[in-house]
């Protein structure tokens, strides 16, 4: 049975406004990242007790831990003992919660032409998966702007030096990723044939939307099914095969955690996350009604 959630940062920056997003739209769990401008493994002890109770009082569960750890935020040349910090603080915290995955990468790309240290990262993600497996959780490594992100094949790549890695699928980042595992000019990555490539190792979905107009720039990002992401053709694969698991929506439209929003309207953002949460939903029923 698919399980709805969604990074509710971008509805919110407090953890009530977060909260109100995923009640009105009837569901059950939100995906944790940043509360109040902090990661949810670097709050106080203080504030993610608050948290904790917050979230209990509403009856809100807590899909994933949207981590840092191994993030395009760090390059492969960061103190290890930085990564080692941020899983010792999330694991006891994804147990007291009830959290069974943790989104994980290796570590951001270096500029493709340069060395890329792939051994130190195959190291690297195989002792972060380890410590998560050996507290009973599991590590989603996410297609994003790191390493693994550089096309199908370089997943690929770490699954096989990686054997027990599981993934975390993000239909709208190939949309702005050079397929590096192609001849120049690079094209961009195609989200449909990256699934299919993977698919055997995706136990987790992230849903973002989105079409690059040029060979330069940013993506202008879509509701679901209005870009480049194939996000019907994948979830209607989903079903048909009948996946049993969480689709998460992460719309990037008005609200990006990572970019600058000083300036972002804060009842916008939080009114596109919860129209982009119905939309999909509607989405989800197109394709199932497709299926039957």
């Amino acid at each position: 049975m698919i399980k709805l959630s969604g990074f509710t940062d971008e509805a919110a920056s407090d953890l009530t406004g977060q909260i109100k997003a995923t009640e009105v739209l009837g569901w059950e769990y939100l995906s944790a990242r940043m509360i109040d401008g902090v990661n949810i493994h670097d709050l106080s002890d203080t504030k993610f007790q608050t948290i904790c109770e917050e979230l209990e009082e509403a009856n809100v569960k807590v899909a994933e831990f949207g981590t840092m750890v191994g993030s395009w935020s760090k390059t492969i040349h960061s103190d290890w003992q930085l990564t080692i910090d941020e899983i010792d603080r999330c694991i006891p915290r994804m147990k007291r919660l009830g959290v069974k995955y943790a989104r994980v990468m290796s570590y951001a790309q270096c500029p493709w032409g340069e060395e890329q240290f792939e051994k130190e990262r195959f190291k690297r993600l195989s002792e972060i998966n380890a410590r998560f497996a050996n507290a009973g959780l599991i590590a989603l490594h996410e297609n994003c702007m790191n390493w693994g992100g550089f096309s199908a094949e370089h997943t690929l790549r770490l699954l096989e030096e990686v054997p027990s890695l599981k993934l975390v699928f993000d239909t709208g980042n190939p949309v702005f990723q050079r397929d590096r595992s192609k001849p120049e000019p690079y094209p961009w990555q195609n989200a449909l044939e990256f699934y299919h490539q993977i698919k055997h190792a995706i136990q987790h979905i992230h849903i973002k939307d989105g079409i690059m107009h040029n060979e330069e720039g940013d993506p202008e990002y879509t509701f679901a099914g209005e870009g480049q992401g194939f996000t019907k053709e994948i979830v209607s694969d989903l079903l048909e095969n009948d996946y049993d698991g969480f689709i998460v929506i992460e719309p990037h439209i008005a609200k990006v955690f990572h970019a600058d929003n000083d300036n972002a309207d804060p009842q916008s953002a939080y009114d596109l996350y919860v129209e982009y949460g119905q939309r999909f939903e509607k989405l989800i029923n197109e394709c199932a009604q497709t299926k039957i």
